[in-house]
């Protein structure tokens, strides 16, 4: 019997699933193992406890794997994945498939077919497929450069707005909720903390915005508004270069677009108008199940 892991390296959290031809056998969850958001030694350490856990709950040495497939955004960056390919070739056997967070999710949402497939979690990607397999993306740079409707953008994006509403006098909550969500005493400490080197984690703000829209903020709501918007031009850029010529399907992935529902909203308000035959999938798929599919595909 073969055996196949399957993992979803996140910027806050990793997933990892152990199956085998035709079932799953074990769910883990550990911290981030992306070298850009952890040091090395923290890394490891969150490894080390998925991989014991792995092994504790289902009896199989991780010598015995057949093939893995890593999904995680910045695959292509060598602190990355150089990082990945020697931590699990110390202790992970067979094949090591690594590919970016946004092309396992697309192929849990339509495996090796066409589609679009929008993420928006810590980070946020837009990948599209042709029909013979070409992969093409928009977005995804990272929180410097983009990162359209992501956790990071829209924490960023809400602190700008507060400060911007403070110039402006103009009423919002997010300063008193943001100050209890970092547990700071003052607008003072605030401006000392998120001006900060190395910067806070600004995706910790995400959950206060959508907080704060939803008892009626509107410069929080107006934020994950804009945040959506933003998010549906790198769909639309997708969709125009796949030229389909037939209704495309869309899926989405990531705690954003399944928790956020004011930005998936514009989000999905902004791509009907410019594509009305667009096919918008409900709910959000699970990336562990395309990087399980990729893992199987590689070893047969």
């Amino acid at each position: 019997m073969a055996f196949y892991l399957a993992v979803d390296a996140g910027g806050t959290k990793t997933d990892l699933l152990l199956a085998d031809e035709s079932q799953e056998l074990a769910r883990v969850r550990t911290g981030s193992i992306k070298r850009l958001r952890v040091d090395a030694a923290t890394a490891q350490q969150n490894l080390d406890r998925a991989f014991e856990e792995l092994a504790t709950r289902t009896g199989i040495a991780l010598s015995t794997i057949a093939s893995t497939c890593v999904g995680t955004s910045g695959e292509s960056v060598p602190l990355v994945a150089d990082w990945i390919r020697s931590a699990f070739a110390e202790q992970v056997g067979g094949k090591l498939l690594l590919l970016g967070d946004v092309e396992i999710a697309l192929d849990a949402a339509f495996p090796g077919k066409p589609g679009v497939l929008v993420l928006a979690g810590t980070g946020s990607n837009v990948a599209g497929r042709f029909a013979d397999g070409r992969i093409i993306t928009a977005g995804g740079w990272g929180p410097a450069l983009g990162d359209q409707g992501s956790g990071h953008r829209i924490g960023s994006e809400a602190l700008r707005a507060l400060f911007l509403a403070i110039d402006e006098k103009r009423p919002t909550t997010l300063l008193e909720a943001i100050l209890a969500q970092w547990q700071l005493g003052s607008i003072s400490d605030l401006v000392g903390y998120a001006n900060a080197t190395p910067p806070p984690e600004f995706a910790q703000l995400a959950s206060t915005a959508l907080a704060c829209a939803q008892q009626g903020d509107k410069v929080a709501l107006s934020v994950l508004q804009q945040e959506g918007k933003a998010l549906a031009h790198l769909a639309s850029l997708v969709i125009r270069r796949l030229q389909a010529s037939t209704p495309l399907p869309l899926a989405f992935a990531g705690s954003i677009l399944a928790e956020v529902t004011p930005l998936r909203e514009a989000l999905i308000s902004s791509l009907q108008q410019e594509h009305p035959s667009l096919i918008i999938q409900p709910g959000v798929v699970d990336p562990l199940e395309g990087a399980l599919w990729r893992a199987r595909t590689a070893s047969s």
